[in-house]
């Protein structure tokens, strides 16, 4: 039951918005009764935080899975940045992107959805990391990562609009050819 009430947060946030998105609809849309969705989560942004904290925790398995697929040598980074930037066009991002809007201006759910956030990027910079097989220690090279992140971001926020796959592919290819000749200059 959990579950299906975690998905269908996601779905109507993605579909309805923030303010779209009512414990109500939530629940019908889950098809439970309106009580089991509140022993669940007592509150709109219990269940909104639950839902975005539950499709991280997704999406780093799924990150786990590839990281065997990916190819090694020449082809690498550009695989790693396409594989984040899936990250960053899926209903995660999404669901995510309207929670941070809605944070902005609502004090209670920011004071919820900031400690995510900061949790979920450090996740995706530790990820990061791994997938390029980087030495952050090395100077300017935890900048390099943390500007692809924001990068992919901005992708992903332009992708919200229209479906910008065949830009985003060309920019990407770019960046991970830049991104491999200043990693290898700082190494």
């Amino acid at each position: 039951m959990r579950q299906r009430l975690l998905e269908a947060t996601v779905e109507c946030l993605v579909d309805a918005g923030f303010t779209g998105t009512s414990t109500t609809l939530v629940s019908k849309v889950a098809g439970v009764s309106r009580g089991a969705q509140l022993h669940h989560f007592p509150t709109k942004n219990d269940l909104v935080v639950a839902a975005v904290r539950h499709l991280a925790e997704q999406r780093r398995e799924e990150f786990a899975r590839v990281t065997h697929q990916l190819p090694t040598g020449k082809g690498r980074t550009r695989a790693v940045l396409g594989e984040m930037a899936d990250y960053v066009t899926s209903p995660f991002f999404t669901a995510a992107l309207e929670l941070w809007v809605a944070a902005r201006s609502d004090e209670q759910l920011l004071a919820a959805v900031g400690p995510l956030e900061i949790e979920v990027g450090r996740e995706l910079h530790r990820i990061a990391v791994e997938l390029l097989g980087v030495d952050e220690t090395q100077p300017g090279v935890r900048e390099l990562i943390q500007a692809t992140l924001d990068l992919l971001r901005g992708l992903g926020l332009a992708n919200t609009l229209g479906d910008d796959s065949r830009r985003r592919s060309r920019i990407l290819d770019q960046w991970a050819n830049t991104l491999d000749r200043e990693l290898k200059e700082l190494s």
